[in-house]
């Protein structure tokens, strides 16, 4: 018994020697554990600091990704805004357009007090004359007849060659069994505008023999004269393309560019004479 109580008080003693003893050369500075101490800490240190690096770099590049995925949601939002105001700016430019229709269709109804009008669309166009004869989906039953006129918003398009119940046939300025009593705006000179067989699929008309005294020049604007008794007076027919001299004698014509684009014409009014 006194044997097993001495080989623990030993084995106590010796334990407390070999800590006191490790603590003493810990606190000293150039002991080897404060060496291999700093050893340890020379290797691990640019480990650690990749290792911090890294992390920080991951994490740039999450917050990158979640920045794209932001920005791309903000870039379809974006997009959905501008093609809603895309769409409120061409019905906006469809109001305005026709509201100065509407305008433009009310100061002519001013201007011929003395006719009635009616509006019309073109349902088809004859084989061979594609632009200058057409038919409208007014006829009879809607008081057309023939030699009514026929008019956009601001020029004139033709008269009314013949009329069925429900609908009607126009012939327009350019074509060649079409003739025009007219006047030059500027001048007041009177002309006689006609289709003409070469002229007409470029949607052109001319101005026949313009007689020596006559003061014409390329941009004048050409009007209804209202003489003939078919056209009233001040429909702008269209304007001065070109003048050409005849075989070098003193007359003279004049190619004339309608008002109105035949080949896109699709809706016109139809003057209707009171009666």
């Amino acid at each position: 018994m006194k044997k097993l109580f001495k080989k623990k008080l030993f084995l106590l003693l010796l334990v407390t020697i070999v800590i006191l003893i490790a603590i003493g050369v810990s606190s000293r500075k150039n002991s080897k554990l404060n060496y291999l101490a700093s050893v340890f800490n020379f290797v691990m240190s640019p480990l650690q600091q990749f290792t911090s690096y890294t992390g920080d770099k991951i994490d740039e590049l999450v917050g990158y990704f979640g920045d794209v995925s932001a920005l791309r949601e903000e870039n379809e939002e974006l997009k959905e805004r501008l093609e809603l105001l895309e769409e409120e700016i061409r019905k906006l430019d469809s109001f305005r357009e026709k509201n100065e229709e509407l305008k433009e269709a009310l100061n002519i109804k001013e201007q011929f007090s003395d006719f009635e009008f009616c509006g019309a669309n073109i349902i088809a166009r004859d084989a061979g004359n594609w632009f200058n004869v057409f038919t409208i989906n007014v006829g009879i039953r809607d008081g057309i007849s023939e030699s009514d006129i026929v008019i956009t918003q601001n020029a004139l398009v033709g008269r009314v060659m013949s009329a069925d119940v429900m609908s009607s046939k126009v012939i327009s300025i350019i074509d060649v069994d079409s003739t025009v009593s007219a006047r030059i705006v500027r001048t007041r000179d009177l002309v006689i505008v006609k289709g003409d067989l070469k002229l007409k699929d470029d949607g052109l008309c001319r101005i026949e023999y313009i007689e020596p005294h006559i003061d014409i020049s390329v941009g004048d604007t050409i009007e209804t004269s209202g003489l003939g008794g078919i056209y009233p007076k001040g429909i702008v027919i269209g304007e001065v393309k070109e003048v050409r001299q005849i075989n070098n004698e003193l007359n003279r014509y004049a190619i004339i560019e309608p008002a109105v684009d035949f080949k896109r014409l699709e809706e016109v009014y139809v003057l209707k004479r009171k009666h």
